[in-house]
C-alpha cells in the first residue's frame, strides 16, 4: 500500500475531527449547548435515515440490540459532546478541553482488561495516572477556585472522559463476546444519533427553549459539524481502520491537543501558555508509557 494511501486520510481525519472543537465554539453564540447538539444530531439522524432507506438497509433490530446501541450513542455522542460544549460555553479554551478529553484512550486502555477478561499491565495504570497529572498541571494553573463557573467549566470535560470510556468498554465487551447486538456501522450510527437527538431534545426544549439564531454563520457551522466532522471524519476513520490496525488509528487521537491548540490560536487568538505545554508533555509521557511494549520473552 502506498504511503499517501495512509498519510492523506490520516491528515484529513486529524484536521476534520479536531476542527469539531473549533466549530462548536463558533456555533455556541447562536444556540445553547443542548440546542446545538439537538440540531446537529437531528440532522444526522435524518441524513442516515434517508441513506439507509434508499439503500434498503433500514430495519428495526429489536429492543435489546437497539437499546445497547442507543446507550452507547448517548454516552459516546450526547454526554461526551455535551460536557465539551458546556466547558466551551463557560470560556474554557478549546485546546484545554481537547487535552482533558485526550485522557479517554488512556482510561479505556487501563479498564479494558476488566471488560475483555484480560490482565491490564502496570504500565497502563501508571500511564493513566501520569496523564491525569499532566491535565491537573494545566488545569491547576488556569482554574479560578473562587469562581464556581470556572471550576465547573474546567472539571466538566472529565464527564466526557468517563462517558466515552464507558461507551468504548461496552462496545469492546460486545466485540469480544461476538455479540449479536453488534450492528453494521451505518445502522449502529443511525440508532446512536437518533438516541442522542431524542435525549438532547429534553434539555434543549425545557432548559434552553430551543432558542436558536439562524444566522448564516450558524448555518454554515452546522453544515460543517454535520458533514465535515460527523460524516467526513467518521468516514475517514473507517477508511483508516480498513487499511491499518485499530490501535494505530486510535493513536491519532493523541494529536488532538496540539492540533486543536493551534487551530484555536488561529481562530480565536487563544495563545497556549507555558504550563499548557508542560501539561501536554506530561500527558504524552503517560501515553508513551502506556503504549510501550515490554521486552520480548525468549523461549
Amino acid at each position: 500500500m502506498r504511503f499517501r494511501d495512509i498519510f492523506l486520510p490520516a491528515v484529513g481525519f486529524v484536521l476534520l475531527w479536531n476542527s469539531g472543537f473549533i466549530g462548536a465554539e463558533y456555533g455556541l453564540p447562536y444556540a445553547g449547548p443542548f440546542s446545538l447538539l439537538f440540531w446537529r444530531y437531528a440532522a444526522l439522524t435524518g441524513i442516515l435515515f434517508v441513506s439507509l432507506l434508499v439503500r434498503g438497509r433500514l430495519r428495526w433490530v429489536g429492543w435489546r440490540s437497539a437499546g445497547v446501541n442507543m446507550t452507547v450513542g448517548f454516552l459516546a455522542h450526547g454526554v461526551w459532546l455535551g460536557c465539551v460544549l458546556l466547558a466551551l460555553d463557560r470560556g474554557v479554551p478549546a485546546g484545554i478541553v481537547a487535552l482533558v478529553v485526550a485522557l479517554q484512550p488512556l482510561a479505556t486502555g487501563a479498564f479494558s482488561g476488566v471488560t475483555a477478561g484480560e490482565p491490564t499491565g502496570l504500565k497502563r495504570w501508571i500511564g493513566l495516572f501520569i496523564g491525569f497529572a499532566g491535565v491537573a498541571v494545566t488545569v491547576g494553573f488556569r482554574i479560578d477556585l473562587g469562581d464556581a463557573g470556572s471550576v465547573f467549566g474546567y472539571l466538566v470535560p472529565l464527564g466526557s472522559v468517563a462517558a466515552i470510556t464507558a461507551a468504548s468498554l461496552i462496545q469492546r465487551r460486545l466485540d469480544v463476546r461476538h455479540d449479536a447486538k453488534v450492528l453494521p456501522v451505518d445502522l449502529a450510527l443511525f440508532y446512536q444519533c437518533a438516541a442522542t437527538a431524542v435525549v438532547m431534545a429534553i434539555p434543549a426544549i425545557f432548559a434552553e427553549r430551543l432558542v436558536t439564531e439562524w444566522a448564516v454563520p450558524f448555518v454554515l457551522t452546522m453544515l460543517w459539524l454535520v458533514v465535515g466532522v460527523s460524516l467526513g471524519a467518521y468516514g475517514l476513520m473507517w477508511v483508516l481502520i480498513d487499511r491499518l490496525d485499530a490501535t494505530r488509528v486510535a493513536s491519532l487521537f493523541y494529536l488532538g491537543p496540539p492540533v486543536t491548540m493551534l487551530m484555536a490560536w488561529g481562530a480565536f487568538g487563544d495563545v497556549p501558555r507555558g504550563m499548557d505545554l508542560v501539561g501536554m508533555v506530561i500527558v504524552f509521557a503517560g501515553v508513551g508509557l502506556s503504549c510501550a511494549r515490554g521486552p520480548a520473552v525468549r523461549g
